[in-house]
């Protein structure tokens, strides 16, 4: 795998990552959580969602830490690094905020 494809293969993971809290009311996507709410259904809690991101930032950055090492020497990490990439990840989480709580639903 080559330095292109692996980058944008960490992006796209990080993209995926970062909006799958707001996509659906399961803790990553399989354990179920929340208190059901009349019309809605179950609703995962707020924090709940803050949590989940908090994890998957860990998980992206050990996928993104693999894709590095399989081609060639890591890079070590400052704190500049995480002072970049942590609100990037969650600016990446941007779309899936907007689509679970500031659109509009029409019932």
């Amino acid at each position: 795998m080559d330095v292109s494809l692996s980058s944008w293969l960490a992006i796209a993971v990080a993209l995926a990552a970062a909006n799958l809290p707001f996509m659906n009311e399961r803790l990553f996507g399989f354990i179920p959580v929340g208190h059901a709410s009349a019309d809605r259904g179950p609703v995962k809690a707020g924090w709940w969602r803050v949590l989940e991101l908090v994890v998957l930032y860990f998980v992206v950055g050990a996928i993104a830490y693999l894709l590095e090492a399989r081609i060639g020497n890591v890079f070590g990490q400052a704190k500049e690094f995480y002072m970049i990439t942590v609100p990037l990840f969650v600016v990446l989480a941007f779309p899936g905020f907007v689509m679970r709580y500031l659109r509009k639903r029409h019932h």
